[in-house]
């Protein structure tokens, strides 16, 4: 093979490993704006899917990639799709808010173990021992996670909406599959966020929250920057980098979130945490593998 093109693949793949880390670093920062702006977290989703929408949706116009769908029931079936997305972010900024930056993404990222057990029943197959004992496991790690089991407590209350959070991303992962195939990522995106949109809007306008310019600002950057940049990044860095690579990068989400809370808002995690974030990262990163 000529040398200048292997070069070149070289260049294309170091180039995608770094839009994938990129991507993934805005994934674990999206979680800081929970902190940032003090607003319910249904209203900082709204401005969210808001702004990713418009952004989205620029990006296709000025591809001119048509957004029209298949099938009428593609229609019916998008809009589940976005139902479940905002209920994932409302529930997962619920659980930052509650407790701290890093309960919330920790909790978040059981979401590999939900997919081990909720897939089974979508494709009808049997759930192994292994499973069982990763479940298991990682419900120790939380148990580490989380400092006391009342229900009282705004950490406990935080930790479990970060537990459904992860439930209903897991629930959003296996049915995104039936479509990831049959449409371009950028419109299965823009369709699940103008959706979750036009679904929180009604909420909004009997809330009728008050924005401060600090908080427009903070929730257009949070929805450009991100979500829409960051999800652009990570599809077109999955162009030159295996899924399995790609995996791995992301189980860091929560690594970077954290690191970056620690620096910016000084939100130190504490040992049990820390002890407790190995143990679930651990086996939800083996879990993903196993899958892949």
């Amino acid at each position: 093979m000529d040398l200048g093109k292997i070069s070149r693949m070289k260049e294309q793949k170091n180039k995608s490993l770094i839009e994938v880390h990129i991507a993934v670093l805005f994934f674990g920062l999206a979680g800081l704006f929970g902190k940032l702006i003090l607003l319910p977290s249904l209203v900082i989703v709204f401005g969210r899917v808001v702004f990713a929408s418009l952004f989205l949706g620029s990006i296709l116009l000025l591809k001119k990639q048509s957004i029209r769908l298949e099938k009428g029931k593609d229609y019916c079936y998008f809009i589940i799709l976005g139902f479940i997305l905002a209920l994932h972010w409302v529930t997962f900024f619920l659980a930052i808010q509650m407790s701290t930056v890093a309960i919330g993404l920790l909790m978040f990222s059981t979401f590999p173990v939900f997919v081990t057990f909720i897939e089974p029943v979508f494709f009808k197959y049997k759930i192994c021992m292994k499973d069982i004992v990763i479940a298991v496991i990682t419900f120790f790690g939380v148990s580490f996670v989380m400092p006391e089991f009342k229900f009282e407590s705004s950490i406990t209350q935080g930790a479990l909406w970060g537990i459904l959070s992860g439930f209903t991303f897991a629930i959003l992962s296996i049915l995104n599959k039936k479509y990831v195939g049959k449409y371009n990522s950028i419109v299965i995106s823009f369709y699940q966020d103008l959706v979750a949109t036009l679904l929180l809007l009604p909420l909004i306008l009997v809330l009728k929250p008050i924005f401060q310019t600090k908080d427009v600002i903070f929730i257009a950057v949070l929805g450009i920057v991100f979500t829409g940049i960051a999800h652009t990044l990570f599809i077109n860095g999955l162009k030159n980098v295996k899924a399995q690579t790609a995996s791995i990068i992301a189980s860091l989400e929560p690594v970077y979130g954290i690191l970056a809370t620690a620096i910016i808002i000084g939100e130190i995690p504490s040992l049990r945490e820390i002890v407790g974030g190995i143990i679930i990262l651990a086996t939800t990163s083996y879990a993903t593998f196993k899958t892949k």
